[in-house]
């Protein structure tokens, strides 16, 4: 489980290349939370400006870029708590 957390926070790391502005965190269902921040993505469950929240398979899909973020949002998938703005910040810099 651990592993795959760690695996999804590299793969972040190479989309973001190395890091983000704001600070935001990403709680997969049943597994864990990856963090992300100036510093980069890693597993952590510190507060963040924004937390988004899904499935391993919604977040898998919103990563390899099958699924775009503000679709999953959309599409009740993906749920958004606390800056709005922030979110988008990511949504684009994942696209």
């Amino acid at each position: 489980m651990s592993d795959t957390l760690e695996q999804a926070a590299a793969t972040l790391n190479e989309k973001m290349d190395g890091g983000f502005e704001s600070s935001a965190k990403f709680e997969i269902t049943g597994m864990g939370s990856i963090f992300l921040d100036a510093n980069g993505a890693r597993v952590g469950d510190e507060e963040a400006e924004v937390t988004m929240t899904a499935d391993a398979e919604t977040f898998q899909e919103i990563l390899s870029g099958e699924l775009n973020p503000t679709a999953a949002f959309m599409g009740g998938k993906l749920t958004i708590d606390g800056d709005m703005g922030v979110a988008m910040q990511l949504a684009q810099a994942l696209a």
